[in-house]
């Protein structure tokens, strides 16, 4: 199966790492505008190179799968041109900017019979997908309250290193660039949020869109939760961490990263059987990467026929909560005070 990547930024060299160690899949294109990068290219891959992906698609007829993984803004764009021209789509997250783009994809992808899916790869960390499974079994019985917490640091000079950092129509905050996987996990984990109230603020980043953002919610199981987001953590990134309470016990997965057990209680599992849990888990915590499962998983949905894993509307649903949690676009902003 015939892959092609559209913006070669860090991103792309996952997808590259990816599609190089995934049976039947073979990478034969790129396309990025600027040509350092092309060139960057050509020194780690045999595919073709082009300056955009116009050219790409009519060079390259007998491409299956395009990757999207140009700065968020241009997602929308890119998507609807590669779904136009009849091909499956892996897209890198924030699937869009907005529910308008995201309604157009969504018909496109309909329309054209093609698979798609969003590039949300923490699902396959061990930790979390122990998490996914207890709760399926209801392990933790009647669920009272969950959060989800990314506190981490981006500094004034990391917005400041591309124009489109930091800003609404690219970039999209920090609820769309850095926490659109903790709102994607906690949906997946523990259901829709029917309930929101927040506020969101930009109030150390000199940059258009929030850099700190909070939530109080309400998921149609009944259970609140609380969302916490912020790239304003001083001098390193903090935590990212998962967590949920129940009648029959409770789990937090965190660490910089939500890789680790740190908590693990539960009335059904001994004291054995739980710190054997978390030592499978220490033992591997990273697991494959999430890339190449969601860069596999897709070749077989083509070849089957069947819906991605992660699914193109899972992808509009964290995009959705991240406008709801700014007021859907309107973003009424505590600037710097």
């Amino acid at each position: 199966m015939n892959f092609a990547i559209a913006g070669c930024g860090h991103i792309a060299h996952k997808h590259i790492d990816a599609i190089a160690k995934t049976e039947g899949a073979e990478l034969v294109a790129v396309c990025d505008p600027n040509p350092e990068r092309l060139e960057e290219m050509r020194g780690i891959t045999s595919a073709a190179t082009y300056p955009d992906l116009s050219t790409l698609l009519a060079q390259q007829p007998n491409v299956d799968v395009i990757c999207i993984c140009a700065p968020s803004g241009l997602h929308a764009k890119l998507a609807l041109e590669a779904a136009q021209a009849g091909k499956h789509l892996v897209l890198e997250k924030p699937v869009t900017l907005s529910l308008e783009d995201a309604e157009l994809l969504r018909q496109a992808v309909r329309w054209g019979g093609l698979q798609a899916t969003v590039v949300h790869p923490n699902r396959y960390r061990p930790a979390i997908c122990r998490l996914k499974a207890a709760l399926e079994q209801n392990l933790f019985g009647k669920l009272s309250h969950v959060n989800v917490t990314v506190r981490w640091n981006r500094s004034q000079a990391y917005y400041d290193q591309s124009a489109w950092r930091g800003t609404i129509a690219m970039d999209g905050g920090v609820l769309m660039n850095q926490a659109i996987h903790g709102l994607d996990l906690l949906q997946w984990l523990f259901g829709p949020v029917e309930e929101i109230k927040s506020i969101v603020a930009t109030r150390l980043r000199k940059i258009e869109a929030e850099d700190v953002a909070i939530a109080a919610i309400r998921l149609e199981n009944g259970a609140l939760g609380v969302i916490e987001a912020a790239t304003t953590v001083f001098g390193h990134n903090l935590e990212e961490t998962i967590s949920v309470f129940g009648e029959d016990g409770y789990a937090v997965i965190g660490g910089k990263t939500a890789n680790w057990i740190q908590h693990w209680v539960c009335a059904s599992m001994t004291q054995e059987e739980t710190e054997a849990l978390i030592r499978e888990v220490e033992r591997d915590p990273y697991g494959i990467p999430g890339h190449r499962c969601i860069i596999e998983d897709m070749v077989r949905a083509v070849r089957e026929g069947r819906e991605p894993e992660i699914s193109l509307e899972d992808g509009i649903r964290a995009v959705k909560l991240a406008l709801d949690m700014t007021g859907g676009g309107t973003r009424a902003l505590e600037v710097n005070r």
